[in-house]
């Protein structure tokens, strides 16, 4: 090799380690925080930490592609309820096999409201911010929006404008949804607890506090179930969350779709025999064996001739 190649081919390989998921930038003074790694889809982001409130594109191929199929499914039509989220809400509603016991329960709960998934794992809240302001939402004009997200600004430590840097990231949402969805009932969800060190328990349950004030009790509702997944001491319950701490089990999703579902029955009536929902999506990045069957293309399905179970 000449040196100039030898140059050329060091210069390409840190590019690639800059671009990928080796770092992990830890949170700002300003209450920015990097995406967190592994927790359900997303790979491979990298880049300085962003502000929770300013629009963020996650840059690893995996999500673009992902950011891609869900603007193919918003483009379906047919959805009454748009659930947006991480991936706590991605793994309620996907098809992909390793989560197939949380799609039945989805299905046992919604099927009949017309309800789709457009969550993503690992999105902090600024790459919800950015993808709900490139188009997954744009045209969708759903009834209900259900919105958890918030987890993954989250630390072990956090500092006061830290915990307002989250909830300027969660506001901005809300102001999203009314901004492309006004005819829209938004549940904003209290973030869940988490069992793990790593989540603050107390910036957890400051957040949730602060964010309760959003709420205007009709375009807005505020939903908060935390309650319901531990006991009068703050501690979870056995089989709320899997063995990670942080994601639900099926035990906590049902407690999840326990409190919304009044409500969505309020709303929009009892859910009907038939579903016009497109077909939920999967990680672009799982071999076809993984991904159950997920269809990203075609058209949106006719109704179905009777609820799961029936």
């Amino acid at each position: 090799m000449t040196r100039s190649s030898v140059a050329l081919l060091s210069a390409c390989v840190l590019l690639a380690l800059a671009g990928s998921s080796f770092g992990q930038s830890a949170p700002a003074a300003n209450g920015t925080n990097a995406p967190r790694r592994g927790l359900g889809g997303g790979r491979g982001f990298g880049g300085p930490p962003q502000s929770p409130d300013v629009a963020a594109p996650r840059t690893d191929a995996n999500s673009q592609q992902a950011h891609l199929d869900l603007l193919a499914k918003a483009k379906k039509g047919g959805i009454d309820v748009y659930f947006e989220g991480d991936s706590i809400t991605r793994r309620w509603g996907t098809s992909e096999a390793a989560y197939a016991k949380y799609y039945a329960n989805w299905q046992s709960n919604f099927f009949g409201w017309n309800a789709a998934d457009f969550g993503w794992g690992a999105d902090a809240l600024q790459n919800i911010v950015w993808r709900l302001e490139n188009g997954e939402l744009d045209g969708v004009n759903p009834k209900v929006i259900v919105f958890l997200g918030g987890i993954n600004n989250i630390r072990g430590q956090m500092s006061d404008e830290q915990v307002a840097g989250v909830e300027r990231g969660i506001k901005k949402c809300l102001d999203l949804f009314q901004e492309k969805a006004p005819n829209a009932t938004v549940i904003l969800t209290a973030i869940f607890p988490s069992g793990s060190p790593q989540y603050s328990r107390e910036a957890i349950n400051k957040i949730d506090a602060d964010i309760a004030k959003f709420a205007d009790g009709k375009k807005i509702r505020f939903l908060n179930v935390n309650d319901k997944m531990t006991d009068k001491d703050g501690n979870l319950l056995p089989g709320m969350l899997n063995t990670d701490r942080l994601h639900p089990d099926t035990a906590g999703y049902q407690v999840w779709a326990d409190g919304l579902k009044p409500i969505l029955t309020e709303l929009l009536g009892p859910p009907a025999k038939t579903d016009h929902a497109p077909p939920p999506t999967a990680d672009p990045g799982l071999n076809n064996n993984n991904r159950g069957g997920a269809r990203r293309a075609g058209p949106a399905p006719t109704n179905t001739t009777s609820a799961p179970g029936t």
